[in-house]
């Protein structure tokens, strides 16, 4: 499965509220989306609970994966993106 690797770019990390708005994007697109972080199993991006689970502060590299470019390009744009700005 392709997938790109950035940087969290909220300085909250993924949680609450960055969590939520990837997790709608992701399921916006009707792909599959995983998001991981180094050490740890894929999730799905869908899901903001699970999303929360990851622990990705500011600054940590998270990859995303999908069979589906332009749904990995949206949701990785997101987690590079300050989103409590």
């Amino acid at each position: 499965m392709p997938s790109t690797t950035v940087t969290v770019g909220s300085a909250v990390g993924l949680h609450a509220r960055p969590a939520a708005v990837i997790a709608q994007a992701a399921t916006d697109t009707g792909a599959e989306v995983t998001l991981s972080v180094e050490g740890q199993e894929p999730v799905d991006a869908g899901s903001a609970l699970l999303i929360m689970t990851l622990g990705a502060a500011k600054g940590d590299q998270v990859t995303v994966e999908s069979d589906d470019e332009a749904a990995m390009k949206t949701v990785a744009d997101l987690v590079a993106k300050d989103l409590d700005a």
